[in-house]
């Protein structure tokens, strides 16, 4: 996460930098009017919170009580800090620190200009957890000693570079800090901690774990001979460690595989087998290794390998930005190709508790990892057709990253597209002509309504589409969502940053039924995305109502009612007092995943039907699948309308429309050897670990039932009845299929147990969902 107060109007800087550092669990408690601040946060892999803090005279707070426990360590790189904790006072000069536990308010009072980092470490990493006590009162490490010496140069070295440090870059630190944190809490807590019997078997557990981590690679230690070195008898330590919680036997175990895990998971370790690593660090024969690792991480040792994260570590610790590194890296030195191979692998972990068991992908030879980038000649803009050239060829278990780009960037063009290569060559568009000119399923020459190519009957751009080895009419593709990351701004002056933006539009719900003037109204809202601590959320940094927009073309808009025309920032007013002090949690998905229709002609990518396309239910986001039906040969599986968040209903036309770039994977049930209530699926359903969603319409078969004007009539047609009675249909026979219920029991069981919702009212085929909980059946 990063933010300046200098992105808005004076007025509201105060405001805006409380926001901001409540958003790192930080109180502002006191500041001159005129402040300013900015701040920068990275959160690790592991869980390990930076912060650096630049700013004018303030006093903060410092109160983790209501998050997990935590060590925290405040590190003043210039200006002056008086740090107060009930009747503790410490006053800090540059280069000094000030660290505590998670549940004590401390203030700090800063009376200057300044810049500090603050550091949050989990009090649950296991070099902790059975290690040490949090102190429950505020110490000082003072630059002069030795010991602050070499912890102020390692956290300064990550305060100057965490604009741009990586995951794989910060490892090092991760493993240190934990470490270090351990060894100086006992010997720097105050003596009223540590006095009597307590603190002296706290004192020499202390020196034990130390012992013991300098000896880990030995195969042949044991208590006997810790406790030797110690001059302690193997009994009092045994019962020094069930003091602690654990066995010595478990907790040399549980240190050997934390090891082992840091270096399967590590670019430096990489040509190193698992064998290698395992007999490093003490381990006597892989088997043995195999089964305490899947029982200790809940994954094999060569999956985590592979995968790179533990089943939970990315819903917990969100990454920034892409996926992942070597993802990014890869696409920034331009040196692969759409379809190109990939063999290290997926870049994220895959869902504890996934859906179809019968389908073990993770262990099948031949699984291919793929990345496919987003270009002006692997997208199409507004439209399927199942004569489409495929982007990407995969085979059924492959994973593919893909990048998808939000129709909705030039509602911001400085934020969501300057600085960004793909995105400035795909929203190319110049008074000679468009890069990528289609934009819809209308006619090329704009023959209707002359609002351009393509005429905007369909808005989306699609990444794809991918041809699937093997898919044939009649087969069902699973698309898993693995990761969704917001797709971060390349402009500098917002660099890390990530956008989306909310048009609440004449097509929308709502439009006919404003109160206050004018009436006719089109108003943009731009929200900022942030994935970077905690919860993700979202929050508006301004709007603006449309106003008539030129294109380059020449054509005047005087309505958001053509896919990418350039907002000129000149005629329009931004509003920065909207929505203040409110958060959306960030619930990333795709509005769009289709595979190709069996239709002749080009397909409006707007309306939904039982093909999939623009189906626009949240629910479809990481740990998700959707099940899709095959119409043509290979499937031509596309994603695109990456949203951030969106409610039910999708009432005022749009959602938080983001950039995303994301990791998922594709598995193709033939017909003939799937499960009943998947062989037999012709419409879209969501599986997550918890629920099935089954997703109704309108006009659920709409290109075969409304005759030769079809993508017209489909939009005179919705309506919330129609949309329920066909999910009604197709929830009932689900469970029948499924679940073997007679109808009358199926019928039952969607009265009193089943949730019926709005997925959306916006896109000319309304969508009606039912939600099916796992629990309510015992097996």
């Amino acid at each position: 996460m990063r933010f300046t107060t200098n992105a808005y109007p004076r007025e509201q800087r105060q405001d805006a930098w409380r926001f901001s550092l409540r958003r790192v669990s930080l109180e502002l408690v006191e500041v001159a009017e005129d402040v300013y601040g900015e701040l920068v946060s990275f959160t690790s892999g592991q869980g390990i919170h930076f912060c650096r803090i630049t700013g004018t005279a303030q006093r903060l707070a410092i109160d983790f009580a209501q998050e997990a426990p935590c060590f925290w360590i405040v590190l003043l790189l210039e200006g002056k800090l008086t740090a107060r904790q009930g009747a503790v006072t410490m006053d800090l000069a540059e280069g000094d620190m000030v660290y505590g536990g998670g549940n004590s308010r401390t203030e700090i009072d800063l009376p200057a200009d300044h810049r500090l980092l603050l550091v949050k470490v989990p009090h649950a990493l296991p070099a902790l957890r059975s290690r040490s006590a949090l102190p429950s009162q505020i110490s000082n490490l003072i630059a002069d000693e030795a010991i602050g010496r070499m912890l102020s140069a390692l956290l300064r070295s990550v305060a100057d570079t965490i604009v741009d440090v990586s995951d794989d870059q910060i490892r090092p630190v991760e493993l240190a800090l934990p470490e270090f944190i351990a060894a100086t809490l006992l010997d720097k807590a105050p003596v009223k901690e540590l006095g009597g019997a307590a603190g002296a078997r706290a004192a020499i557990l202390e020196r034990v774990f130390q012992s013991i981590e300098m000896r880990l690679s030995d195969p042949n230690l044991s208590i006997h001979q810790i406790a030797t070195e110690h001059r302690i008898s193997p009994r009092y330590l045994q019962k020094l460690f069930e003091s602690a919680g654990e066995s010595f036997s478990q907790f040399v175990k549980v240190r050997r595989l934390e090891r082992c895990r840091l270096d399967l998971g590590s670019p430096l370790h990489a040509q190193r087998s698992i064998s290698e690593i395992l007999f490093q660090w003490g381990f006597n024969d892989s088997a043995s290794f195999s089964r305490a690792f899947r029982e200790q991480y809940g994954m094999s040792p060569r999956e985590y390998r592979k995968v790179g994260a533990l089943p939970d570590e990315n819903a917990l610790n969100p990454r920034r930005g892409r996926p992942s590194v070597r993802r990014e890296n890869a696409r920034d030195t331009g040196g692969e190709n759409p379809g190109e191979e990939r063999d290290d692998g997926p870049a994220l972990s895959l869902e504890a508790g996934d859906a179809v068991e019968d389908v073990q992908v993770d262990e099948g030879p031949g699984v291919r990892h793929h990345m496919l980038p987003v270009r002006p000649d692997t997208i199409h803009w507004g439209y399927f057709s199942r004569n489409l050239k495929p982007a990407l060829n995969v085979r059924s278990g492959d994973y593919v990253t893909i990048e998808t780009l939000t129709h909705h960037a030039n509602d911001d063009a400085e934020r969501m597209i300057e600085g960004d290569a793909a995105a400035e060559a795909i929203y190319r568009w110049t008074a000679e002509g468009k890069v990528v000119d289609r934009r819809g399923a209308g006619p090329l020459d704009a023959s209707v309504v002359g609002r351009g190519p393509g005429e905007g009957f369909g808005v989306h751009i699609c990444t794809g589409p991918i041809h699937i080895a093997g898919a044939e009419p009649g087969d069902v593709v699973q698309v898993r969502i693995l990761d969704i990351d917001p797709r971060p701004s390349r402009n500098p002056r917002y660099l890390g940053r990530a956008f989306g933006s909310n048009v609440s539009a004449y097509w929308g719900f709502h439009y006919s039924d404003l109160l206050t003037e004018p009436k006719q109204r089109e108003v943009v809202t731009i929200y900022e995305v942030e994935k970077g601590h905690g919860q993700a959320v979202a929050h508006a940094v301004y709007n603006y109502r449309w106003t008539p927009q030129k294109d380059p073309s020449g054509v005047i808009h005087p309505m958001y009612d053509y896919p990418g025309v350039p907002v000129d920032p000149e005629t329009i007013e931004k509003n920065f007092n909207v929505l203040r002090d409110i958060e959306i949690p960030v619930r990333p998905h795709f509005g769009v995943v289709a595979l190709a229709p069996a239709h002749a002609d080009l397909v409006d990518s707007v309306p939904p039907a039982n093909f999939g396309g623009n189906i626009d239910n949240w629910r479809l986001g990481p740990g998700a699948s959707v099940f899709l039906p095959v119409s043509v040969p290979g499937g031509l599986l596309s994603l695109g309308d990456p949203h951030a968040s969106q409610g039910d209903s999708e009432l005022c036309g749009t959602a938080i429309e983001c950039s995303m770039t994301a990791v998922i994977q594709v598995i193709l049930h033939p017909a003939k050897a799937s499960q009943p209530y998947i062989r037999e699926l012709d419409y879209p359903m969501i599986e997550t670990a918890t629920e099935w969603v089954i997703l109704g319409f309108s006009n659920p078969d709409y290109l075969r039932d409304l005759g030769s004007k079809a993508q017209s009539e489909v939009y005179k047609r919705s309506s919330i009845d129609s949309a329920m009675r066909d999910c009604f249909r197709k929830a009932r026979r689900f469970l029948m299929t499924m679940r073997n219920l007679s109808e009358d029991e199926a019928i039952s069981l969607l009265s009193v147990g089943v949730d019926f919702g709005i997925s959306q009212v916006a896109n000319g085929n309304w969508g009606v969902h039912a939600v099916i909980r796992k629990a309510l059946f015992s097996n």
